[in-house]
């Protein structure tokens, strides 16, 4: 019986450890495409008109998301920690520098995002929120 179970354990053993990866498994629910619906003033229609989304899609290195976002004129990025508790750090992005007509969003955006300190997720909807009230609300893009 001993000669059996060593071995049966050995390779369930090998097995594990073959199966474990260096990168942690995507968490669905929070990477994802995410498109803003409720930010700041805009209407729902300027921000749909904007096609203004952030995306977390990226793989996460020690825990960090490698974050980008558009609000309609230049590409963002920058790094997201999403801890549990629903504490997000942000770090200060950086941007492309095209110059465009209408900025408005895009300037408020990218000084509001690095400011963002909770996070909540319900549903197909994810909320940032700093510690002065102001939220910035996103629905997941694959949801219909």
């Amino acid at each position: 019986m001993k000669k059996i179970l060593l071995p049966l354990f050995a390779v369930l053993l090998l097995g594990l450890v073959l199966n474990c990866s260096s990168v942690p498994a995507k968490d669905p629910f929070l990477q994802r495409q995410w498109m803003l619906v409720t930010f700041d003033g805009f209407s729902k229609d300027q921000l749909i008109a904007h096609k203004a989304e952030m995306n977390l899609t990226a793989n996460k290195v020690k825990g960090k998301i490698q974050a980008s976002a558009y609000m309609g004129c230049n590409r963002m990025s920058f790094i997201s920690e999403f801890k549990k508790g629903g504490k997000v750090n942000i770090s200060k992005g950086v941007s492309t520098m095209k110059a465009c007509q209408d900025m408005n969003l895009e300037t408020s955006f990218q000084k509001k995002i690095e400011t963002m300190t909770h996070y909540s997720i319900e549903g197909h909807f994810l909320t940032l929120s700093d510690d002065h009230g102001n939220t910035m609300k996103f629905v997941a893009a694959d949801w219909d």
